[in-house]
């Protein structure tokens, strides 16, 4: 299973410490990231992931066509509802393949964990049976 993990400027700091404190969890799964918000996951915590450009450089266009390819089963997009800047990723456009291809996306910390912690559980086994857009 695969996790995307994405984070406007304000919320990359708790992007990591949320990183941190499901390290044990996040290991266990392959993760690609925007290329900022992923050198300060892998700064603090080590995990190995795949790291697209950054947000402003096209990495949520990189997100979204690997979501689009109905690659990602997980996004967590921590966004800033109150301030972001028009150089950050386009959560737009990431929530509307989400919806599209029935991907799971979390865009705050409290949904991040309850989405985390049922893929532990393996809930998320129905992500076999969505088939693949043609």
């Amino acid at each position: 299973m695969k996790i995307a993990l994405v984070a406007h400027d304000k919320k990359k700091e708790s992007m990591v410490n949320f990183t941190i404190a499901y390290q044990d969890t996040f290991k266990k799964y392959d993760l690609v990231s925007t290329g900022t918000t992923g050198k300060k996951i892998q700064e603090a915590t080590g995990l190995k992931l795949t790291r697209f450009n950054s947000g402003p450089l096209g990495g949520d266009q990189q997100v979204g066509a690997e979501i689009a390819q109905n690659k990602v089963d997980l996004v967590i997009f921590l966004r800033d509802p109150l301030t972001a800047q028009p150089h950050e990723p386009d959560i737009l456009a990431l929530l509307r393949l989400c919806d599209v291809y029935k991907i799971p996306v979390a865009t705050n910390i409290a949904t991040a964990e309850i989405l985390l912690r049922a893929m532990e559980r393996g809930e998320f086994h129905w992500r076999e049976i969505i088939p693949k857009y043609e």
